[in-house]
């Protein structure tokens, strides 16, 4: 009986402090421009590429009491090709026309170069995190020049934990702002069509 009641001690302690872990999330964002673009080109070829410079795939944990087992990661394979759909949709709304395989074109270089998430190191319990995106672009175009950086960020609060979906939703948003940031400047559209 005793033995019983000891088992059950230990299981009820042991799912207690598991509830307070949070476990890691592989994230799957889904970046989208977010506002019209006005076109300066006139169907131009241009050699778009889309650049993960991260060092890491892992942005940061999630907190909580053990923050070593609670990573959020999204990995390049899954989000690059996302950003290249999204990079060449704007540059076709520039007026322009995406070709990897022009020879002599402009060349447009988005480098994805950062991804963070970054929670409280105390306390127990996730309450809010901060989510930053920055890009690069570098234009080419015959002895032409250009370069920018872009960046935006979010600093959400919760009143739990937030899950996959939340998370996912929160970086999305982040990366498409900063995505949009970068073809909302005019300088890229100039240097493509001179």
């Amino acid at each position: 009986m005793l033995q019983r009641l000891l088992f059950g001690l230990i299981t009820v302690t042991s799912l207690t402090l598991v509830g307070c872990a949070n476990s890691p999330q592989q994230l799957s964002p889904q970046p989208t421009l977010t506002t019209q673009l006005a076109p300066v080109g006139h169907g131009q070829p241009v050699v778009v590429r889309v650049v993960d410079g991260r060092r890491s795939p892992v942005l940061g944990t999630r907190g909580g009491l053990y923050p070593e087992t609670s990573a959020i990661t999204v990995q390049g394979a899954d989000l690059i090709p996302k950003l290249q759909a999204q990079a060449d949709a704007a540059v076709r709304l520039l007026g322009f026309t995406p070709s990897p395989n022009a020879m002599n074109a402009p060349t447009l270089t988005v480098t994805l170069s950062d991804l963070t998430y970054q929670s409280p190191k105390e306390g127990v319990y996730v309450t809010e995190a901060t989510i930053g995106a920055n890009f690069r672009s570098d234009v080419s175009n015959a002895n032409r020049r250009y370069s920018g950086s872009y960046g935006a960020s979010l600093n959400q609060r919760f009143g739990m934990a937030p899950n996959e979906e939340a998370n996912t939703k929160l970086i999305s948003d982040v990366l498409s702002d900063a995505l949009t940031r970068v073809f909302k400047d005019p300088k890229i559209g100039q240097v493509l069509s001179e």
